[in-house]
């Protein structure tokens, strides 16, 4: 007798039903509702509810986190952490076997970290399955766990991630030469894998062999070879890269330059005939080359080896329900000027009776105002002169004063364009930039 889904699948199988019942979830509101509901049922039931409907109000993240007498639930929405619901020690005790099993994990390890991971897959449906990723860890009242949600559905496109349209234009050309490096840099969190996985769907063809090194590995990518570390086995990202080196690729996404090996690896790769993209924590774009440098880099090789550094943040964009548009105060006019030089203000014909978008909040964004998030981007080219100058091994203050001066437009310009492209509002911007 062949087996039926439920006995082969490996994660949580939401029937049609069930799905059908969480898609009416649409802020956390409701979401405690039918949290609410589930504590009534099993406890299967109990994280479908959880999980589904995080999925579902487009949470990237959820947090259980113990507490002296009960575990707060909370999700991470567009950056910020919500409160969901609350759950006693004995409904938390039983979701975390659940999960513990689910994921892989130890049930009997309670004293150190531990990582897993499962899927939620839709019964009768073709579309891919969304992995979570589980961690736990040992705190005070018992072990914390975070849910990181990976839905396929995150992956967009290179015109979907919010650039500029000259920023488009040059993303494109540079995705598309024959070898070189591509650094993105920015904080966790900053939306620096989704831009990576951007420019491999936009560059992807029977054509172009991608081999990636990720650690993890996020998001599944058919047509391309996707590998993941595993120090403890000694397979990291500078004896992966090597390895990869001997597998005729194209193009080669290193998930993170992180040590000097690496980086001597990847940066001879991008001269030898390779196209690579990788990423550094590094607080803007001229930060990179700094970085390269302190990471053993021979300063001879920087330049020559790298097309173009990026550095991006994520903003939460205005609801498109319950934004207002709003005169121009005295104080937001005086940052605007001060930020953005007056060929741009021109351009978006900016004024003192100008009206710009205002955050209200309604029950489409969960009362806060925003729903979804863009991004915010500076970018810089390596041409002939860059190289020259970065072979002085200038300081940051002075690469970003020169990629400014050969036309780099900052973060937090491109932020506040967006504010007078009634994207986001200035409050946001100072949120995630700071003010100036």
């Amino acid at each position: 007798m062949q087996e039926t889904p439920k006995q082969t699948v490996k994660g949580i199988l939401l029937s049609p039903e069930k799905a059908s019942l969480i898609s009416k979830v649409k802020n956390t509101a409701l979401l405690k509702k039918e949290i609410e509901k589930a504590k009534e049922e099993t406890t299967s039931e109990l994280l479908e509810a959880v999980i589904g409907g995080s999925i579902q109000i487009g949470a990237s993240d959820v947090h259980m986190e113990p507490e002296k007498e009960t575990v707060k639930l909370r999700a991470r929405m567009d950056g910020l952490l919500q409160d969901i619901s609350v759950l006693s020690k004995e409904e938390y005790e039983d979701v975390l076997s659940r999960i513990k099993l689910l994921a892989g994990i130890k049930l009997n390890v309670e004293d150190r970290p531990q990582d897993g991971r499962f899927s939620v897959f839709m019964e009768g449906e073709e579309a891919l399955p969304i992995e979570i990723r589980i961690s736990t860890l040992p705190a005070e009242y018992g072990e914390t766990i975070v849910a990181r949600i990976l839905n396929p559905k995150s992956l967009i496109s290179l015109a979907d991630l919010g650039l500029r349209k000259d920023l488009l234009e040059t993303f494109k050309k540079e995705i598309k030469k024959p070898n070189g490096m591509i650094i993105i840099t920015g904080p966790t969190g900053s939306g620096k894998t989704t831009t990576l996985y951007a420019f491999l769907k936009e560059i992807q063809s029977p054509e172009v062999k991608i081999i990636t090194i990720e650690d993890p590995i996020e998001y599944h990518l058919k047509g391309i070879s996707q590998t993941q570390v595993s120090p403890d086995k000694g397979y990291d990202f500078a004896s992966g890269l090597q390895s990869i080196m001997r597998q005729d690729p194209d193009v080669i996404l290193v998930g993170e330059i992180r040590d000097p090996k690496t980086s001597k690896i990847a940066i001879q790769a991008a001269l030898t005939g390779h196209l690579v993209f990788s990423t550094l924590h590094t607080n803007d774009a001229a930060g990179t080359i700094a970085r390269m440098i302190s990471l053993e880099g021979d300063i001879k090789n920087i330049g020559p080896a790298i097309n173009m550094t990026v550095a991006q943040r994520l903003l939460r964009k205005v609801c498109p329900k319950c934004l207002v548009l709003e005169n121009v105060s005295k104080e937001e006019e005086t940052k605007i000027r001060k930020i953005l030089p007056e060929k741009t203000l021109k351009q978006y014909k900016f004024s003192a009776k100008s009206k710009i978008a205002h955050a209200k909040g309604c029950e489409y964004c969960n009362f806060t105002g925003y729903r979804g998030r863009v991004g915010v981007f500076e970018a810089f080219l390596i041409d002939a002169d860059m190289e020259k100058f970065i072979l002085n091994n200038p300081s940051i203050a002075d690469l970003q004063e020169k990629a400014v001066k050969d036309g780099m437009v900052t973060m937090m310009q491109d932020g506040f364009i967006k504010i007078l492209e009634n994207v986001t509002t200035v409050e946001e911007v100072e949120r995630i930039m700071g003010e100036e």
